[in-house]
């Protein structure tokens, strides 16, 4: 199964498997609505982080949200505010 990512920039296509972090997720199953919500749906993004800090591959996701630079969308529990600071950090161990 092929699920697609949305983002505004890029649309990375995860290839799911049963032993694939995204076949584990608790969010695979909900809308995307939930998870790419308006920049100012504090309610929203409430619920969404919600989810994730219940979901057993939350890191793994926020893993690869930060190292495929995703943009938009709650991952890993982070908003993007929130993984663009995680990110920054990561680029600079990578860089040293």
């Amino acid at each position: 199964m092929v699920v697609a990512a949305v983002t505004a920039e890029v649309t990375p296509l995860i290839i799911q498997t049963p032993e694939s972090w995204q076949s584990q997720a608790l969010c695979r199953d909900l809308s995307d609505t939930g998870f790419f919500l308006g920049g100012d749906d504090y309610a929203g993004l409430k619920k969404a982080k919600a989810v994730c800090a219940q979901c057993p591959v939350q890191e793994a996701c926020l893993d690869f949200a930060i190292q495929s630079n995703q943009t938009l969308g709650v991952w890993g529990g982070a908003s993007p505010n929130e993984r663009r600071q995680i990110r920054r950090g990561w680029l600079r161990e990578q860089a040293s």
